[in-house]
């Protein structure tokens, strides 16, 4: 594979690396990141990470509250948002990361639905903690890395806050306002300390840079026009060195089901509009609640205890539409359907969607023994165990598209951190991983082959390992490379439900190869340093998965992907850099490049790039904040997608991203007591595609990004 864009980071790196060696030693402020099941500071994982903090996460707020805008805004090798409702096609690092919330998985292993990222109300979360690159800590699908949301905790004074903003769009259209309000307590007495929060939102149609309104995604689902609302409430109690904690947040979104999609035409640049119109078929809509117990007890025989037990039930209704795919005879003619056209075959084909549910438990236990007898050996060890039970099922006729699935995974895990030396560290790890797929017979869906399939119990095993070494060139600086594996299972339920991938005359779960588990290989080379007067880092890193998953759009225009399995591999480098300028001013910059290819006729080299679906642009993100002695603080963010052309084997253009850049800009003020904000989101109005629909959308799917909004919020607490 050629990577030559390589070559201009690791400049910047030489460039950079023998002026900041000899950097004074300085007390650096200590960072835990506790999704390294370690509770490590940053200095000391062999990863690059990222973390946006409370502070980075008001600045963004003023903008937008958009999880994967401003993900991507701070970790620039996580793809741009769709703007919608699904997250499909939302890589890190290109490949699929593990998102979760306080620990628990939010991303659904069996079927995954893309929606995992619209499972919280921003308003609940503290911080955000991204470890980049196939880890597996946490196992379960951490391809990409895994973004971990952390909750708010109780602040030990009684306060309340309130907030309320309002977003409207460059035409000044009532129909685009949208606005959100949340409320927020704080407590504590002697035996018990709270926090809780709920929140409402309510979004108007989104506008592109032309003031025409952006086209609807009825099927995947659609953010526009919708309302979301969310409960959080978290209870703890400390003893004497332990603490039990119970959270649970119940978030909903919910499409009006107001607008219908206008076909467009992407190969005269037309693009999918909307119009005002009642869809016939129950609006998309998504419903999650996550509940956790966790005790973690600070000494026992000299170490510390974490115990947390889990559950998480989701629920989410995708649009309809009226396809042959989703035909059954024995509807025909029934008066619970409605017909909406004619099939191929003279068929009478009826207004369908479908529907995901899936119900999750599960329990990590893991152990830490910091520094044992003085020798610099610290070690965490543990076993995590997870059910997951999944069904897709059709709104409408009731018949089930992917059959009632559990999922089984036990994961004994043991982790060693050496410090050798003075200022080195070496760690390494291993999990065993033991996963269970049962299904029943079953029968695919008339449009997926009308096939009989027996049902089993295969079962799978891996073994993954970790090791990584990180050298502390001075308090400022440090290196450090790592080798990590990650574990997941392909979208199973995509697998299941497509009568193509079962084969012979008496087909059967136990005998697709398409159900094998994916295992990544995270090669990593990085360095990082923090000084007095600006912070770098650099890392470059090599993914590789010699039977992965690619998703491919199945084309028909319902917005099925199917599942290839194939060897990729993907390439990059990230790189930031901030320089404080003073006492007030901080500018910077982040970059990441990558490149990814995948083996398009099973000789076991890769040939053709990977395409929007799974691999993120190349982008340069700039930023500039500037804090007034009077606690006025601005903000201006700047971030350029560069043009990508994406070959096939025969090193022929099969697709192409048209690159755009986009500016954003935002100012908070001291009122009162409060907080009042004001940002402009897409300040220059810029004209562009997204990326997801330049890339990967059709005609149906040709959807403008949004044009400049502004945005109006005040915080009160009290």
């Amino acid at each position: 594979m050629k990577f030559k864009t390589s070559l201009i980071a690791l400049s910047i790196s030489a460039a950079l690396l023998p002026n900041i060696a000899h950097a004074q030693d300085e007390d650096i402020e200590v960072i835990t990141v506790t999704s390294s099941r370690m509770d490590k500071p940053v200095s000391a994982i062999p990863n690059t990470v990222t973390i946006i903090d409370q502070q980075m996460l008001e600045e963004q707020f003023r903008t937008t509250k958009d999880l994967s805008t401003i993900i991507g805004n701070l970790a620039p090798s996580f793809s741009p948002s769709r703007q919608k409702m699904s997250n499909t096609g939302e890589t890190l690092r290109g490949r699929t990361p593990l998102i979760m919330i306080d620990g628990v998985p939010q991303s659904n292993p069996l079927r995954s639905g893309g929606r995992s990222g619209q499972t919280i109300d921003p308003a609940m979360i503290e911080r955000i903690e991204i470890i980049h690159g196939a880890n597996a800590m946490h196992g379960l699908g951490a391809q990409g890395g895994i973004i971990n949301y952390i909750t708010k905790k109780p602040t030990g004074d009684n306060e309340h806050q309130v907030s309320f903003d309002v977003t409207v769009p460059n035409s000044l259209d009532s129909d685009g306002v949208s606005f959100g309000t949340s409320y927020a307590f704080s407590g504590e007495s002697e035996n018990l300390d709270m926090i809780g929060s709920v929140s409402y939102r309510n979004n108007g149609v989104y506008y592109d840079a032309n003031d025409e309104i952006i086209g609807v995604d009825t099927t995947q689902g659609e953010s526009m026009d919708s309302q979301s609302a969310d409960f959080f409430l978290k209870l703890g109690h400390n003893f004497d060195e332990s603490r039990l904690e119970l959270m649970v947040n119940h978030y909903t979104m919910e499409n009006n089901g107001d607008y219908m999609a206008v076909k467009g035409d992407k190969e005269n640049d037309i693009p999918t509009g909307a119009i005002e119109q009642e869809q016939p078929w129950e609006a998309a809509n998504n419903q999650v609640t996550t509940t956790s117990l966790t005790y973690t007890h600070q000494d026992i025989a000299g170490q510390q205890l974490n115990l947390q037990f889990f559950n998480q039930n989701f629920e989410a209704v995708y649009g309809g539409g009226c396809w042959e795919d989703f035909y059954d005879p024995s509807m025909e003619g029934s008066d619970q359907v409605t017909v909406c056209g004619t099939g191929s075959n003279g068929e009478s084909l009826y207004y369908e969607q479908s529907r995901n549910k899936s119900v999750k438990w599960g329990m990590k236990a893991s152990m830490m023994a910091s520094n044992i007898a003085d020798s610099g050996v610290s070690i965490a060890y543990g076993l995590d165990m997870f059910r997951d039970t999944t069904e897709q099922d059709m709104v409408v006729s009731g018949a089930s598209w992917v059959p009632e699935s559990t999922y089984d995974n036990i994961a004994p895990f043991a982790q060693i951190d050496y410090d050798i030396i003075d200022n080195l560290t070496l760690s390494g790890g291993v999990r065993y991983e033991y996963a269970k797929l049962n299904v029943d017979d079953y029968k695919t869906l008339y449009g997926y082959g009308d096939k009989h399939i027996e049902g089993g119990s295969p079962d799978f095993t891996e073994t993954l390992f970790n090791i990584g070494a990180s050298y502390k060139v001075n308090s400022a600086l440090r290196v450090y490379t790592s080798f990590n594996q990650g574990f997941g299972m392909p979208d199973v339920g995509r697998v299941l439900r497509d009568g193509d991938n079962f084969q012979g005359a008496n087909p059967s779960i136990e005998d697709t190869l398409a159900l094998d588990p994916i295992v990544t290989d995270n090669i990593e080379f990085g360095a990082d340093y923090q000084g007095e007067n600006f912070s770098a880092k650099i890392a470059y890193y090599r993914s590789s998965s010699d039977y992965g998953a690619r998703m491919v759009d199945k084309g028909d225009g319902s917005g099925s992907f199917v599942i290839k399995r194939e060897k990729s591999v993907i390439e990059g480098i990230e790189s930031n850099i901030t320089a404080y300028l003073g006492d007030h001013d901080d500018v910077g910059v982040n970059i990441a490049i990558q490149n990814g290819e995948y083996d398009s006729n099973d000789d076991q080299s890769v040939d053709t790039d990977l395409d929007g679906a799974n691999i993120s642009p190349n982008r340069i993100n700039l930023f500039w904040t500037h804090n007034f002695d009077n606690d006025i603080s601005t903000r201006v963010q700047a971030n350029f997608f560069m043009d990508k052309d994406f070959k096939n084997a025969d090193n022929h253009v099969y697709a192409n991203f048209d690159g755009y850049t986009t500016v954003d800009a935002s100012v908070a003020i001291p009122v009162y007591d409060g907080m009042l904000s004001i940002g402009i989101q897409n300040l220059l109005n810029e004209d562009y595609y997204t990326y997801y629909s330049q890339t990967v959308g059709k005609d149906t799917r040709y959807f403008k990004g949004m044009g400049r909004t502004a945005t109006i919020g005040f915080t009160l607490p009290f």
